[in-house]
C-alpha cells in the first residue's frame, strides 16, 4: 500500500463592507465533511480555516476602500500550512469573496510550487473556467459535491501523478484548452447516510461557540447540521441547481437523530442549525423526525435559518416542531409580486405560505420572511407588492422580514441570462457588489438594480425606508421585543438573526478599534 498524500485543506477569511449587518462567520461544514470523508479512508488532513482561528481579528482590505476581512491573515495562513504538503484544497463558497481568495491562492502557489492546488466549492463550481484562467495557480477544480471527487482525485494522483481521468473535474491543459470531465454538471451522491459525521478538530467548534457565532440565531452551544442535500426547485435567482442540481437528497432520520445524539454525547451542545437548501419537503419525514426526538427524550432547540418551504407546514405539524424545540424558521417567498414569483420560477403559493407563517408564529415559533425587490424584468409595481407585503407580514406580528436587492449569483439562470444580454460584466467590481449589496441595508450607493424600469439610487433608498419601517412597526408597536433585544444583547443568546448580527456587528467595531 503506497503511502498517503499529506493533505491540508484551507478556507480564506470572510469579506465584508464596512457598517455590515451581515457577517456569517460559521463552521465550515463543507470542509468538515470533506476532511471527515477522506479521514475514513486513510488520510489525514490538516484544517487551516481562517475564519475559525481568526474569529476576533478584523483587518481593512488594502486597494477596496470601504471593505474588510475577518479571520487570518494571508501570512499566518500560509504559515499554518504544512511545508510538506502533497495537496492543498481551497473551498471557494462566495463568489464576493473571489477577489481576496485568488490572491491567497496565489500567494500559496508562491510557496508551495509543488503543491497540487485544488480548488472546490458553489463559486468554483459555477465559474470553474474562469477561476481557471483569472487565477492560473488553481491547478484542477472539483465541481459540485465534492466528497468522492476528491477521494478519487488523490487517490488516482498518488498512483500516476495526473489526474485527467478522474470524474467530475474541470483544468487546462498544457496547451490551455479547457477540459471537463465525466459528467459536465455534477456528479451526486446516492445515500448520504454513508457519508461519516463530519470532523471538527478539537477546540475548532468552542472558537465559535465563545464568540457567539451562528448560522441562524445564536446559542451557547449550536452545532451546524444537514438533514438533506439539495433542491428540487429552479428558482432563477438561485445558484445552488448548478452546484447541486434539482436531486434532492435526504438522510433516514435513524441516521440524523444517531449524529445528535452523538453531539450531545460528545460536545455537550444546546442546539442544531440546519443547513438545508430546502429543510422540509416531506410531512411523512419531519413528522417521524420530530417524533423520535419525543420518543427518546432528546431535549435539544432547533431552527432552520437557511429557509424552508410552506407546502407541508399545517398547524398539526408546526405545533409538534415547537414542541419538539423549534424555536426559529425562515420562510423564502422572495416576492409579493405573483408576476414575479412566476417569472422567478418560485413554484408557490404566496396565501398559502402567508398562512403557514402565520400558524407558526401562533405556535410561538419565531419566524422570518425573506424578500428580494430589483429583479431584471420588474417595474416599481412588482417592487412595492413586495414592499407591501413584507410590512403586511411586520404589522400581523412577524418578528423579521428583511428586504433584499437581487444579485446575479454565478451560476443561476438569471445570471446566464444577463451575461448572454451583455448587461453583466465579471470581474472585481461585480464580485466585491455581491458582497456589498446586501451586506448593509442602508447603502445606496453602492446599489446595482438589473432592471431597465428601475432607478438604482432610488431602489436603495426605498429598501432603507422599508427596513425603517419594519423595524419601527416591529419594536414601537410591540414594546416587549425592545426589552427581549437588550436582554439578548447582554447574555449569549439571540431570539432572531436580526439580534444575532446586531451583537456581531457592535463585535466588529470593537475588535476594529481595537
Amino acid at each position: 500500500m503506497s503511502q498517503k498524500l499529506r493533505v491540508a485543506l484551507v478556507r480564506g477569511p470572510i469579506v465584508f463592507i464596512g457598517g455590515s449587518q451581515n457577517n456569517e462567520a460559521t463552521p465550515a461544514i463543507g470542509l468538515a465533511y470533506l476532511a471527515s470523508y477522506i479521514r475514513s479512508r486513510g488520510y489525514d488532513p490538516i484544517i487551516i480555516d481562517a475564519i475559525g482561528e481568526g474569529i476576533n481579528h478584523c483587518w481593512p482590505i488594502k486597494n477596496y476602500l470601504g471593505f474588510s476581512c475577518q479571520g487570518l491573515l494571508f501570512d499566518t495562513i500560509i504559515e499554518k500550512i504544512p511545508k510538506n504538503s502533497d495537496v492543498i484544497g481551497f473551498s471557494g463558497m462566495f463568489s464576493g469573496e473571489w477577489p481576496l481568495q485568488k490572491i491567497l491562492i496565489r500567494q500559496i502557489r508562491e510557496n508551495f510550487p509543488k503543491a497540487l492546488i485544488v480548488a472546490g466549492g458553489e463559486h468554483i463550481t459555477a465559474l470553474t473556467e474562469f477561476s481557471l484562467r483569472e487565477c492560473p495557480s488553481i491547478d484542477v477544480c472539483v465541481r459540485g459535491e465534492g466528497e468522492t471527487i476528491f477521494y478519487e482525485l488523490l487517490e488516482t494522483y498518488s498512483e500516476t501523478g495526473g489526474y485527467n481521468n478522474v470524474s467530475g473535474i474541470g483544468f487546462l491543459d498544457k496547451q490551455g484548452q479547457f477540459i471537463l470531465t465525466g459528467n459536465t454538471r455534477t456528479t451526486r451522491l446516492e445515500d448520504i447516510d454513508q457519508l461519516p459525521y463530519p470532523y471538527w478538530p478539537k477546540g475548532y467548534l468552542e472558537k465559535f461557540w465563545v464568540a457567539g457565532k451562528s448560522f441562524g440565531i445564536g446559542s451557547e452551544r449550536d452545532m451546524p447540521f444537514q438533514f438533506s442535500r439539495g433542491c428540487p426547485y429552479k428558482c432563477t435567482f438561485c445558484s445552488n441547481p448548478g452546484m447541486w442540481t434539482t436531486k434532492y437528497v435526504m438522510r433516514s432520520v435513524s441516521n440524523a437523530i444517531d449524529e445528535i445524539k452523538f453531539y450531545i454525547e460528545k460536545y455537550n451542545i444546546t442546539s442544531i442549525q440546519v443547513y438545508d437548501l430546502t429543510a422540509i419537503i416531506s410531512k411523512s419525514w419531519i413528522r417521524e423526525f420530530c417524533n423520535r426526538l419525543i420518543q427518546e427524550n432528546i431535549k435539544i432547540n432547533w431552527s432552520l435559518p437557511s429557509g424552508t418551504r410552506s407546502e407541508v407546514l399545517d398547524e398539526e405539524l408546526l405545533t409538534l416542531l415547537k414542541k419538539t424545540g423549534c424555536n426559529y424558521l425562515v420562510y423564502a417567498p422572495e416576492s409579493g409580486s405573483r408576476k414575479t414569483l412566476k417569472m422567478i420560477k418560485k413554484r408557490m403559493i404566496l396565501e398559502n405560505l402567508t398562512r403557514s407563517v402565520l400558524m407558526a408564529e401562533r405556535a410561538g415559533i419565531i419566524c422570518r420572511v425573506n424578500l428580494i425587490i430589483g429583479f431584471p424584468s420588474e417595474t416599481w409595481r412588482e417592487v412595492f407588492q413586495t414592499i407591501l407585503y413584507g410590512l403586511k407580514m411586520s404589522i400581523k406580528g412577524i418578528n423579521e422580514v428583511p428586504l433584499f436587492i437581487y444579485s446575479p449569483y454565478p451560476g443561476s439562470e438569471l445570471f446566464h441570462e444577463l451575461i448572454a444580454s451583455k448587461k453583466l460584466d465579471i470581474n472585481d467590481t461585480y464580485f466585491f457588489s455581491l458582497t456589498s449589496l446586501n451586506g448593509n441595508y442602508f447603502t445606496v450607493k453602492k446599489v446595482v438594480c438589473y432592471s431597465p424600469s428601475i432607478n438604482s439610487t432610488i431602489l436603495g433608498i426605498v429598501r432603507a425606508f422599508f427596513i425603517l419601517m419594519n423595524y419601527v412597526i416591529s419594536y414601537l408597536f410591540r414594546p416587549s421585543r425592545i426589552i427581549r433585544t437588550i436582554i439578548n444583547l447582554y447574555s449569549n443568546k439571540a431570539s432572531t438573526v436580526f439580534e444575532h448580527r446586531l451583537k456581531d456587528f457592535l463585535n466588529r467595531i470593537y475588535l476594529h478599534d481595537n
